[in-house]
């Protein structure tokens, strides 16, 4: 695997390292070993998937509170989504930006999204399956969201939304000194 830092630290770009004949590849996907070795969270808890079936669909801005902040290891495993993070750690000097990433079943990267970070997508595709390892399990008392269109980070969308939740809708605007 290949580890690329993004412009937001801690987070990262994941490229698997494809061993490939005649009836396709074979790559790891994950390694305990070497995301240690990079001094990542390196125990997975819980895995999710997302099927979305139209083009435009966003999902986010996610994340859950303390105590039970998530580490996650996202990818898109049929189709293609913008994948999208905002650092929400006071401490850090990337506070408040984001970072966006295209991700699809063609070019099999993954987005490690540590502690911390609010995040969403939007399906470039029709039929977009998103794929999430978890670094903490679920706590719905501690989930969390920022809206999509926060004019506070005035996150660029490649395209109008055509689906999303109420409940994305609806997040409030982030206020910087709640967190």
């Amino acid at each position: 695997m290949v580890f690329k830092e993004t412009g937001l630290r801690g987070a990262y770009i994941i490229e698997i390292e494809q061993n490939k004949d005649e009836r396709g590849f074979f790559a790891r996907a994950f390694c305990q070993k070497e995301f240690t070795a990079h001094g990542l969270e390196a125990v997975i808890k819980q895995s999710n998937i997302s099927y979305s079936k139209n083009k435009g669909t966003l999902r986010g801005m996610h994340y859950q509170s303390a105590p039970f902040e998530e580490t996650k290891l996202v990818s898109c495993i049929k189709g293609k989504v913008y994948d999208v993070i905002i650092d929400l750690r006071k401490n850090s000097d990337t506070y408040c930006k984001w970072y966006s990433v295209e991700l699809s079943e063609e070019d099999h990267k993954m987005l490690y999204v540590p502690k911390g970070f609010a995040h969403g997508f939007q399906t470039l595709k029709d039929n977009s399956v998103f794929f999430y390892q978890m670094f903490e399990s679920y706590h719905p008392e501690y989930a969390m969201g920022v809206r999509w269109n926060d004019p506070l980070f005035s996150i660029e969308w490649p395209s109008a939304i055509r689906t999303i939740s109420l409940k994305d809708k609806t997040h409030p605007l982030f206020k910087k000194d709640i967190l």
